[in-house]
């Protein structure tokens, strides 16, 4: 029997988003194919400063996700690739979960929504770039029917990532 899919809403981060974002990511598990630790607080006040101007220049940004009682539990959305290599001058949909939430569905049912919402704001196709030992953010690219189309050597940490692609 399939489990039902829990309720999720992305809303454009609030300043206040930042330190839910700092608090949430501040574990290892998380931070994994990220660098292995958090970010310092003005990394993530940038960051949602920054997609508050994404969403007011291309109608989509990584959203904060909020679970079904507007709790903070992550990020998903699209932005255009920041990295001077890889696909550059392309849309990639990324999400980043707390701990606690994972294994939940909340990821997939807001990865769904934003290739609706990049699809509406007239996207041709996105990109996910995923570490190649990263599974839980395989198998979402799988559910969204994303083709892996490139494997890569990150620059920084020399790790083998995955390209998927999804045309919309």
């Amino acid at each position: 029997m399939k489990r039902a899919l829990p309720a999720v809403r992305l809303r454009v981060p609030v300043d206040e988003d930042a330190f839910a974002w700092h608090r949430l990511f501040d574990d290892p598990d998380v931070m994994e194919f990220h660098g292995g630790r958090a970010a310092e607080l003005s990394v993530y006040e940038e960051l949602t400063a920054r997609q508050r101007r994404h969403d007011a220049e291309h109608g989509f940004c990584l959203w904060t996700m909020l679970d079904g009682q507007d709790q903070v539990i992550g990020f998903t959305g699209a932005q255009p690739w920041p990295g001077t290599w890889g696909p550059k001058g392309e849309i990639e949909i990324g999400w980043r979960l707390g701990r606690a939430h994972w294994g939940k569905g909340y990821v997939t049912v807001a990865a769904r929504e934003t290739v609706q919402r990049v699809r509406a704001a007239g996207v041709p196709g996105v990109v996910a770039m995923v570490d190649a030992g990263n599974e839980r953010s395989i198998a979402v690219t799988r559910r969204l029917g994303m083709r892996l189309a490139e494997v890569f050597t990150t620059p920084k940490s020399e790790r083998q990532g995955h390209c998927y692609r999804l045309e919309l």
